[in-house]
């Protein structure tokens, strides 16, 4: 069955760091293009980064460039977002999705002092 696991989320004071985590099962991570989506209370849900398959090639929304960091873990099937200097506006829910259809349940990250 495949399924995609968010877990790492929780409350980081502005300034400080976080990394994410997306455990993919029932299918080979590095084979699929797999992104990060956040969606904010009253915002659409929106792309932040995504990791193309085998080809090493990213993506970062804007407001997250030099901030955030994605990476696989092919012997542990996990996809990361490590995020840096975080700032209250990077408050949401994180997705882990393939691009086909699947979805991850999220996973909630408060940036808050």
């Amino acid at each position: 069955q495949l399924q995609l696991v968010e877990s790492g989320g929780g409350l980081v004071q502005p300034g400080g760091s976080l990394r994410i985590s997306c455990a993919a099962s029932g299918f080979t991570l590095d084979h699929y293009t797999v992104a990060w989506f956040r969606q904010a209370p009253g915002k659409e849900r929106e792309a932040v980064s995504c990791s193309g398959s085998s080809d090493g090639s990213t993506y970062y929304v804007d407001s997250v460039k030099g901030r955030f960091t994605i990476s696989k873990d092919n012997a542990k099937n996990t996809v990361y977002l490590q995020m840096s200097s975080l700032k209250p506006e990077d408050t949401a829910v994180y997705y882990c999705n393939r691009p086909d259809g699947y979805w991850g349940q999220g996973t909630q990250v408060t940036v808050s002092s």
